[in-house]
């Protein structure tokens, strides 16, 4: 039986190509693995798939009995739900770190770097394996898209190198062009139903004992949420009510502004301003320079929750 490799729920561009780079890393070193994810994917994605000839990975919910390795979290909450079940192989990650815990030794790839992809690219030239074409312009992509095309706070000197790096293999001779063009694409909202929106990058949290859910829309121009924003703000009331969630967070993130508006629904009058030191207007605050969600939502965050 072959391993699986599967990144989070709510699978963004890293948590896809990553799981589809490393099967092939661990295949091509005797241990057979494929890649699987654990919900549907976005339009980013699929175009990043599509480019470089990939097909969707198999949607795989339930890894009771199975061995896997985690990509793009370590966080219970984001994973399998009967991840309890499963021989956890290993951790590949760039977040904080969680609470999944295993029985057995495991190996774990964690580092503060903007994408899971740059840590993928790492083991690659640890394990001396020649990273194919079409992997490397999947890899390029997804650090491009979880870095913000550099801008991202999280972004570091290891994620620009490898992104060169990469482009090299896969022959992409402007990557910052094709940066631009999966965020184009991203910024495609007019006429997708309001809930896909909200649920497009989300991830649900434990903070305190508190279940938080923070979604996150990056647009090259905010105005494309002009005519949404109410739609958007009554969905995320609803979405809270029913996960039971203590608060959900959209942040609509104008990638050229630099900046994040914030639609919150809480059981927390104050929960941006003790957060962040900026109180809500009608459930709504721009915050400038909030870019990343890991680095500068969650943090802080958490620690008001705590």
């Amino acid at each position: 039986m072959p391993a699986y490799a599967v990144g989070h729920k709510v699978p963004d561009s890293d948590s896809i190509c990553s799981a589809i780079a490393l099967s092939y890393l661990k295949t091509t070193l005797g241990e057979e693995t494929v890649a699987a994810r654990l919900g549907e994917l976005s339009p980013e994605t699929l175009y990043i798939l599509d480019k470089f000839g990939f097909e969707q990975p198999e949607l795989k919910l339930s890894y009771a009995g199975e061995e896997l390795y985690i990509v793009d979290h370590s966080d219970r909450i984001q994973g399998p739900d009967d991840i309890d079940d499963a021989t956890i192989l290993g951790i590949i990650d760039h977040h904080k770190l969680g609470d999944i815990t295993t029985s057995t030794p495991l190996e774990c790839w964690i580092r503060p770097v903007g994408c899971t992809g740059t840590i993928i690219k790492m083991m690659y030239d640890f394990h001396q394996v020649e990273i194919p074409v079409n992997i490397a312009g999947a890899l390029m992509c997804a650090i491009l898209s979880d870095t913000v095309i550099f801008k991202s706070p999280t972004c570091t000197t290891a994620d620009i190198k490898c992104v060169e790096a990469l482009a090299e293999i896969a022959g992409i001779d402007d990557h910052l062009a094709l940066g631009m063009e999966m965020f184009k694409v991203k910024s495609a909202v007019e006429g997708t139903p309001v809930r896909e929106l909200v649920m497009r990058d989300f991830k649900d949290f434990n903070m305190g004992g508190n279940k938080v859910g923070i979604g996150q829309l990056e647009v090259i121009d905010l105005a494309l949420f002009d005519n949404m924003k109410d739609e958007l703000q009554a969905d995320i009331a609803a979405v809270k009510a029913e996960g039971e969630r203590h608060s959900v967070i959209l942040l609509l993130t104008d990638i050229m502004k630099e900046g994040s508006e914030l639609l919150v629904v809480s059981d927390n009058d104050d929960l941006t301003e003790k957060a962040y030191g900026a109180a809500t207007v009608d459930g709504r605050v721009w915050i400038d320079g909030i870019m990343s969600r890991k680095k500068q939502v969650v943090p802080p965050l958490q620690d008001s929750l705590a």
